[in-house]
């Protein structure tokens, strides 16, 4: 049972007959304030009593399966009344706060052995799993005075994916990618290439290239000799193995962003530049357990088993045991790989066990660290106008010698390092797998 701000209001008003015919003895204003709040009770009871039952209510939801993070969409909930009695009331649909629900609260009027539909719209703040199991209905009497309410059960589930923002960076590296790969005419051979096709020369091209016994085969005493030459392509079928740390470490906020979803963002811009360029992909997140694994897959199932083991991981507060990471990698594959572990080295000594494990890493592999740094850093540096700026000004200065002190030591270790804001950092990361390809040091 709940009572409404009507009863409320119409036992307040029972001030207007105490006054009125009180008089001047408190026992008959006694008498009158007990009458009205009599009356007023008997008014709510009845009300009570005519009021539909809200358990004879069934509730059934569609809710989609997944979707982005940032985007919105129609949660819709239906709602049959099954007794007797047309239905008046509130519905308040229980969403958690991170699904983004516009309203938890609706008006709905249901006439008997009918059904309507309560839709909500939801944007959510947050990846992951949103749920909601329960509703809650109240049910208003003719009068509004009282209500019965009942709380259902009517589950719910909304995967929420990571946004990947970065995919407006995917068409230019692409078109980069084509001109690597020999789909244009820019076709140089390099280290790390391999035989792709025979075409006519045309001026310009490289001699070195001519294939002399295709020419000899191609020509004939009826027509004009006709020089071929060879066209050449990076090596394809590569193997890159991502490796996401999901420590304590990725928890930081940059940039009003936490450090894995920066993390996760530059893993699905890679994946999709080296799934387009042939190579195959494999995704580790790890801390000291594995929190999400995809392997195997290849064209668009790469990127929604990506997505789809992103959306539930979330920092552990564990230190990384990079000790595992070798053997982690040595199970995905034998082959050489590009390994790009994606992981923080803003101080030394947590990263004191990654660069622990790089050396054994870099003998097998192609192994390329890549963090996210904070631009704060860079404009408390740079403002030093007064005595507190000064000194926030040594700290960001100490802080960026740090990670050019781990940076060196990752060099060091036959690794390459690519750091940057978390905007920049997955196009920068993009374009060192560009670079590497184009090196044929995949």
């Amino acid at each position: 049972m709940a009572i409404t701000p009507r009863f409320v209001l119409l036992l307040a008003l029972g001030v207007v007959p105490i006054v009125a015919l009180g008089g001047d003895s408190l026992a008959d204003a006694a008498t009158v304030l007990g009458v009205w709040l009599a009356f007023v009770l008997v008014l709510a009871a009845l009300d009570l009593v005519l009021a539909a039952s809200p358990r004879l209510l069934s509730a059934e939801r569609v809710v989609p399966a997944r979707l982005r993070l940032g985007e919105s969409a129609e949660a819709q909930l239906f709602l049959g009344n099954r007794g007797t009695r047309a239905l008046r009331g509130v519905v308040r649909d229980a969403w958690q706060p991170s699904a983004g629900a516009d309203t938890n609260r609706q008006r709905i009027a249901l006439p008997a052995g009918e059904r309507r539909r309560v839709s909500t719209r939801l944007t959510p703040t947050r990846r992951g799993e949103r749920r909601v199991e329960q509703i809650t209905i109240r049910s208003l009497g003719p009068l509004g005075l009282a209500a019965r309410q009942a709380t259902l059960e009517a589950p719910g589930r909304l995967r929420v994916l990571p946004p990947f923002h970065s995919r407006k960076h995917l068409p230019s590296r692409l078109a980069r990618l084509r001109e690597l790969d020999g789909r244009t005419a820019v076709m140089l051979r390099g280290q790390g290439t391999e035989f792709d096709s025979l075409r006519e020369y045309v001026r310009g091209d490289d001699v070195r290239s001519i294939d002399w016994r295709a020419t000899a085969r191609r020509s004939s005493p009826s027509l004009a000799p006709s020089l071929m030459v060879r066209t050449w392509r990076p090596e394809r079928d590569r193997r890159v193995v991502i490796v996401i740390d999901s420590g304590r470490t990725s928890a930081a906020r940059i940039a009003d962003e936490p450090r894995l979803d920066t993390a996760f963002e530059s893993a699905l811009l890679l994946a999709a530049l080296a799934s387009h360029a042939g190579d195959r992909v494999d995704l580790l997140a790890y801390d000291r357990l594995v929190r999400g694994r995809v392997q195997g897959a290849s064209g668009p199932e790469l990127l929604s088993r990506m997505v789809d083991a992103m959306a539930g991981i979330e920092p552990e507060l564990i230190e990384m045991d990079w000790t595992a990471v070798p053997s982690l990698v040595r199970g995905v594959t034998s082959r050489h790989a590009l390994v790009v572990l994606l992981t923080s080295i803003e101080a030394p000594g947590a990263a004191s066990g990654l660069l622990a494990v790089l050396p054994e890493l870099s003998k097998r592999h192609t192994v390329v660290v890549a963090s996210v740094t904070d631009p704060a850093l860079l404009q408390a540096a740079s403002a030093r106008s007064s005595r507190n700026e000064i000194y926030r000004a040594a700290a960001a200065e100490q802080a960026l010698l740090d990670v050019e002190r781990v940076s060196a030591a990752i060099r060091q270790s036959g690794a390459e390092v690519v750091t940057a804001a978390p905007a920049a950092l997955p196009p920068a990361l993009a374009d060192r797998y560009i670079a590497l390809k184009a090196a044929g040091r995949l």
